[in-house]
């Protein structure tokens, strides 16, 4: 029994850090400078915009991940990816302006993905107010039934967020394998050699929403820990 609960709790930790681990180690790996490339992220990201009809959608630095905002019409990247030149920059910011063409050619993949991105942010205010809350209604009221079951809501409630970009994930892939790849591809952005690693690169983007969930669940659980 006790080999089975350790082996248990290994399958458990791989699940919930290896997607994670595994994105950053990507990206950490083929962010290396390459000055032998023609261009960083971010201007690949305007120039494949623009070849895409979108001069519309703007191409900006942000702190918060890279990310295509439909609400803003944006292609955001950290400072890495947009002003790096790297194949972890260029994949990216390619995968990013994928996002950009589904939302403008309004494919049904993409638009389920944005409604159900929309229950996310009260999904996280209601789980956080439970969570927040949950220590003071248990010094009040002293009953641990009820700060269990006040924990319990608050892990659902973010499960939740996590099932939804689980559920999003065929999105996520069509930009990288569906758009991004054939276009490094055809585009010849990058070397023969370099391919590989852009393809790690863009299932570790493929992953971000889903092992940034996993996260918040662990970050979560170490509130409890005794």
């Amino acid at each position: 029994m006790p080999l089975l609960i350790l082996l248990g709790s290994v399958l458990l930790l791989a699940i919930l850090f290896g997607p994670t681990l595994w994105v950053q180690y990507v990206l950490r790996r083929e962010g290396a400078d390459r000055p032998d490339l023609p261009g960083t992220g971010g201007e690949l990201a305007r120039h494949l915009l623009d070849e895409a009809g979108l001069q519309g959608v703007a191409v900006e630095e942000t702190r918060d991940g890279d990310h295509y905002d439909p609400e803003a019409r944006a292609v955001r990247l950290t400072p890495e990816h947009l002003d790096g030149r790297s194949v972890a920059a260029v994949a990216v910011a390619t995968h990013e302006v994928a996002h950009a063409v589904q939302h403008a050619r309004a494919e049904p993949g993409f638009q389920r993905r944005q409604a159900l991105i929309r229950y996310i942010g009260p999904f996280d205010r209601v789980a956080l107010a439970i969570l927040l809350s949950a220590p003071l209604v248990f010094a009040f009221v002293h009953a641990p039934a009820l700060f269990a079951l006040q924990a319990a809501l608050g892990v659902a409630f973010l499960a939740g967020r996590l099932a939804i970009h689980a559920v999003t994930l065929p999105v996520e892939y069509d930009a990288s394998f569906g758009k991004a790849l054939p276009v490094l591809e055809a585009g010849g952005y990058l070397k023969r050699e370099d391919m590989p690693a852009a393809r790690r690169v863009l299932k570790a983007a493929a992953l971000t929403y889903v092992a940034a969930a996993l996260m918040t669940l662990v970050n979560v659980a170490r509130w409890f820990r005794p």
